[in-house]
């Protein structure tokens, strides 16, 4: 290996140290595993090391190509994040989340130091005092807490504000603090003794950040009421109003020079101003949603947006061109802050993560995958076909085995899918009330059924595939012949949408579950209403329901992470089994110990079908995937790294197909035998 040789396989190794050290700390195996899974195809860490990985990882298909700009995510809170700061020196970086606490983390290798309690409420506000000697802290409990920023230690607890305190900020010189409330005011405090200096009042609405000029004379505050001030800090008075956001102003942020003001808006731009004559320069457009956080590099060459939209947005301050989005957060961006040298940019989401981008890195070198979300996947039952529908209304055939795939863009979003149990018929239901029939041999669409006059949720062939049920918005469910789209029934009598349906293993019987809180037992040969069930859950809708192969049980998916298994014949609970997924797919395995989900597989309990003779011969592999694992029979098997964690899955013997957003779908097949 030459120098250069060398030289790139250790920037290589590094990158894949720092994007998976967290999960190498907490369960090192998975540097086999995780880490070498799901690094870039091109990366040299992983094409020298994947003959080392675990036995059982058989094949991965759908990762990216090469490193990008994410170079780690930190986890740990229980909350959504709201704020992010970087200690002067750079080595600390601290984050602040609804779970009401403040962490630090080390800034070089992302793991974490500390964590400050103290706060009763929502963490709202962090910031560094520029001397690196403090950490403030702004709270939806009314209160600043000033700690020691080496050591965590509490030093002063600032009280007066009358409501929720939004944002907090030291001077220039370290000496005061402000904060910004709901309460409409700015109160300054004295950094070293906790003692109220001031109080600035003139917003009419919730005041949402403040921050000072770099000679601490102005301070800048944005609020709800679509304004932003400025104001002497000296006298405490207001100096001049800037107006011209559509919206609540959400952020501030002065240049280095502190001529220019950047100011961040509900109004989904940001907004650049001459801070003495307070003329608007520039309005940077790009973000879909509302604009929640901005601030400068202090090199001063970068402004940084954060939005609701997800993403945040690099602009050229000389220009204000956009230079570069930053995707990866799978929820609202909350807060954004530079490290010193304005090489990395930390983010802060409600995805409960702190995001480290390389905020060096221009557009030309970032990779682009798909940016498509994929928010449904189902297996044929042959498991040769698996079929996925994406929000830019394609439906995609793929073919398990190669990877090959037949895309159809649809005449409008798809609800709900199902193939026939012969797996060559895809039935899809779709925004624009229909039905519609995709023959998977002939790559042809038949004919639409009409007939509903709501959104279609769910449908369902009987076994013998003769037979079509959907359920809808209308508060009916519709029987179809298959053969000839002819309507059969409506069944009538649900008060509200019908959101999960399921033929009995006979044919004979259909369930309907509904929002109403009742599964109804129907006739399919007279449409009868046989049994309505009570559902005693007020605080959860059915999600999924199946029939048990000898139809004497209902389990029934819920939307409160449960699933609950009822005698069909009286209604009466007999199991529930929890889970961190909701989920939309449910059939009980041949052999009745496993119920199949779109997530994996659960184990039922031992008695479950007692004095039954069941079907021993299908060993079905209990590959279940949960928010942050893939599990084989509850044991933590392959950690999912938080960009491949899942809006949708499927699982099929050895295989599992996650859908992410964005980025499509990522195949992991198994080699289980080899854990024997």
């Amino acid at each position: 290996m030459d120098s250069h040789e060398l030289t790139a396989f250790l920037r290589d190794a590094e990158k894949f140290v720092l994007s998976y050290g967290s999960i190498i700390e907490r369960a090192p195996l998975q540097v086999y595993g995780a880490a070498l899974v799901f690094c870039p195809k091109t990366s040299i860490t992983q094409n020298e090391q994947w003959r080392e990985r675990l036995s059982f990882i058989k094949t991965v298909v759908g990762v990216r190509d090469r490193w990008g700009t994410l170079r780690q995510t930190l986890e740990g809170h229980n909350g959504y994040v709201n704020a992010v700061a970087v200690s002067p020196s750079g080595n600390t970086i601290a984050s602040a989340s609804n779970d009401c606490t403040i962490r630090l983390w080390d800034a070089a290798l992302g793991t974490f130091r500390q964590m400050l309690e103290g706060h009763s409420d929502w963490v709202r506000a962090i910031a560094f005092s520029p001397d690196g000697k403090i950490l403030a802290s702004a709270s939806n409990d009314r209160t600043v807490q000033l700690w020691r920023a080496p050591t965590g230690a509490f030093l002063h607890k600032l009280e007066g504000h009358s409501e929720w305190v939004r944002a907090v900020v030291f001077s220039p010189d370290s000496n005061s603090v402000a904060s910004a409330s709901n309460d409409r005011t700015i109160r300054l405090w004295d950094a070293a003794t906790g003692l109220f200096q001031q109080k600035l009042e003139g917003h009419s609405g919730w005041v949402y950040a403040v921050a000072f000029s770099p000679d601490g004379i102005t301070l800048a505050s944005a609020s709800s009421d679509h304004t932003v001030r400025l104001w002497d800090t000296s006298r405490g008075a207001l100096q001049q109003t800037l107006r011209g956001h559509g919206g609540s102003t959400r952020a501030v942020s002065f240049s280095q020079d502190g001529k220019t003001l950047a100011s961040a808006s509900d109004d989904r731009t940001v907004r650049l101003w001459d801070v003495t004559t307070g003329v608007l320069q520039q309005t940077c457009e790009g973000h879909s949603d509302w604009v929640r956080a901005v601030t400068f590099s202090p090199d001063g060459q970068t402004l940084a947006s954060a939005s609701n939209d997800g993403t945040v947005q690099l602009w050229n301050t000389a220009t204000g061109m956009p230079r570069e989005t930053l995707e990866g957060h799978s929820d609202y961006v909350n807060a954004v802050a530079f490290s010193p040298d304005s090489q990395t940019l930390v983010s802060a989401s409600d995805d409960c993560t702190v995001r480290l981008w390389d905020a060096s890195i221009s557009s030309q070198q970032t990779p682009k995958g798909p940016d498509v979300n994929v928010y449904g996947v189902v297996f044929s039952s042959d498991g040769k076909t698996l079929a996925s529908v994406s929000d830019d209304w394609i439906v995609q055939l793929w073919d398990t085995a190669t990877h090959h795939q037949t895309s159809r863009k649809h005449s409008s979003r798809v609800r709900a899918i199902a193939f026939s149990p012969n797996s060559t018929i895809l039935a899809l239901a779709s925004d624009d009330c229909m039905v519609w029939f995709w023959d998977i041999t002939a790559d042809t669409f038949q004919q639409a059924l009409e007939g509903h006059d709501n959104y279609i949720n769910a449908i369902s062939f009987s076994p013998d595939a003769k037979t079509l049920a959907s359920a809808s918005n209308d508060s009916t469910v519709r029987l179809w012949d298959t053969a000839t789209h002819v309507l059969q029934k409506t069944l009538t009598g649900h008060t509200e949408a019908v959101g999960a349906i399921a033929f009995s293993p006979n044919g004979k019987t259909l369930a309907s579950a509904s929002v109403d809180y009742t599964v109804r037992l129907w006739d399919i040969v007279t449409g009868a209403l046989q049994k309505t069930l009570q559902v005693q859950s007020s605080s959860a809708w059915v999600t999924a329901i199946t029939f048990s192969p000898n139809g004497k049980i209902l389990a029934l998916a819920l939307g409160n992470y449960t699933v609950r298994l009822l005698d069909a014949a009286t209604g009466a609970l007999q199991q529930t089994l929890e889970t961190d997924q909701i989920l939309t797919e449910l059939a009980f395995s041949t052999d009745g110990q496993y119920l199949k989900t779109d997530y994996g597989m659960l184990k039922l309990a031992e008695n479950t079908f007692p004095n039954e003779s069941l079907n021993q011969d299908i060993c079905d592999y209990a590959l279940f995937v949960g928010k942050e694992w893939v599990t084989l029979g509850g044991r933590n098997l392959l950690w999912l790294p938080h960009e491949y964690r899942p809006t949708c899955v499927a699982v099929y013997g050895q295989t599992v197909v996650i859908g992410r957003r964005p980025g499509g779908l990522t195949f992991l097949h198994f080699d289980l035998e080899s854990l024997d």
